[in-house]
């Protein structure tokens, strides 16, 4: 989808961007193993945490927030690295890490809470809107467009709605909206059969909205946020926690809410089946998320790698950022991260690796033989199917790796299996002959 500039009074000097750096993230372990959501690599070269900036920055809004807690050191190096602004910009990307502070020693929450706590810092800040974000979500908006209509509907809070089919309906916060498409009802995660039964858009606004009403379909948050500053400062006086389980649903009553609806290409990255099929759909022809868009453009840091060499094999449906050294390899729908190396032999399916912090010299990867470990990268004649390679890993020659007839979720030695796909964790290592 591309995003157009809005005809709107929108200024950016009234707008300050709040990223959710998110929890634990313990449904995308091992990824997470050490590092936070945000920070996981994405399409080769990217970092989950690009995509909420670059929209906010194609959308004109420079002055953003990144709230950080957990494993947060290398996402705060990326961060640093990647986005640095003029001093005639006044823009800005700046880390709010959670911190122990006089009136409260408790670390975030949930995420009313962790925008509770740092609310003092936004008040430096002038503004009259609050677009809130989450940092663990592939899709692209104008965010434009969204406070355009939060402005023309004298709405309180805007919240940002996909329609969602009945399977998938029971993992998000679910609305009702009106005919002018105010917020009337709120589920956070409904499951049971009957609630859902009640909770489908009505056919009013499946035609306004130009759906199928083939299906059942319903409207999920997409953890997208517009406040008046005004009202997010009323609602955050208390004690809630979360904005899905608490902050919306208590507003519904008392204030003006209303649903954006946005039907464009949106996918919740924060699970390893989502973030595994994701990625790989990149390598489609005609990919649903599009990284070759350059009237909005995804940013992350320029790293300067030379171009990917290939000598020799045969590649099909593949994304290969830059930095690669590719030997006589046979590779079939996969993502090859920045730095890769793949050895003669080898082939790669249905997989993704993450690449390489830094290449290895002769002397290290003589000194790791020493060790008795493979140098870094793929070695030769393995096979790697439905397989996710995490950064700095090392495989070694003649290695196997593939889930079939395995369990669905299973720790073994030095690897996991996660919604039945292959996990070697960062700096991972599989000796050669090994077969999983």
């Amino acid at each position: 989808m591309e995003i157009t500039p809005a005809t709107s009074l929108v200024h950016a000097r009234d707008v300050i961007s709040v990223v959710l750096g998110g929890g634990a993230g313990t449904r995308l372990f091992p990824l997470t193993k050490d590092r936070s959501k945000p920070a996981v690599p994405l399409a080769g070269k990217y970092r989950i945490v690009d995509i909420p900036i670059s929209n906010c920055l194609n959308s004109g809004l420079k002055r953003i927030f990144l709230l950080t807690q957990f494993n947060s050191s290398s996402l705060h190096r990326h961060v640093q690295q990647s986005y640095q602004f003029d001093d005639f910009s006044n823009g800005f990307v700046e880390i709010m890490a959670a911190q122990q502070t006089p009136s409260s020693d408790a670390w975030y929450q949930g995420t009313a809470d962790a925008v509770r706590q740092n609310l003092r810092h936004f008040a430096n800040s002038p503004h009259k809107y609050l677009l809130i974000l989450s940092g663990d979500q592939l899709y692209r908006m104008n965010f434009r467009h969204v406070i355009e209509q939060h402005i023309a509907t004298g709405a309180d809070v805007t919240v940002a709605t996909i329609p969602v089919n009945r399977t998938d309906a029971g993992s998000f916060g679910i609305m009702q909206i009106d005919s002018e498409e105010r917020i009337t009802r709120f589920e956070e995660k409904p499951k049971e059969a009957a609630l859902l039964d009640t909770l489908r858009i009505g056919e009013p606004v499946l035609s306004r909205l130009k759906l199928s009403a083939h299906n059942d379909l319903y409207l999920a948050s997409m953890g997208i946020y517009v406040f008046n500053r005004e009202v997010l400062n009323r609602a955050l006086s208390g004690k809630h926690v979360d904005f899905g389980k608490h902050v919306i649903p208590g507003l519904i009553d008392s204030g003006r809410l209303f649903s954006y609806v946005y039907q464009g290409y949106w996918e919740d990255i924060g699970t390893i089946k989502a973030f595994y099929e994701a990625n790989l759909d990149l390598s489609s022809e005609l990919p649903k998320f599009n990284f070759f868009d350059t009237q909005a453009p995804i940013f992350t840091h320029a790293r300067h790698l030379p171009a990917s060499k290939i000598v020799r094999g045969h590649i099909e449906r593949a994304v290969i950022a830059e930095g690669c050294v590719i030997v006589d390899a046979h590779i079939d729908r996969a993502v090859i991260g920045i730095r890769s190396r793949i050895d003669a032999g080898t082939v790669i399916k249905d997989s993704i690796l993450l690449g390489l912090d830094d290449y290895e010299t002769t002397d290290e990867t003589m000194a790791a033989h020493v060790r008795g470990l493979p140098p870094f990268g793929v070695g030769k004649n393995s096979h790697i199917e439905r397989t996710i390679i995490d950064k700095n890993a090392r495989i070694g020659d003649n290695v196997r790796l593939t889930p079939q007839g395995k369990p669905e979720n299973y720790d073994g030695d030095n690897y996991y299996i996660r919604d039945g796909i292959v996990i070697v964790p960062k700096g991972g290592v599989i000796r050669s002959g090994t077969i999983i």
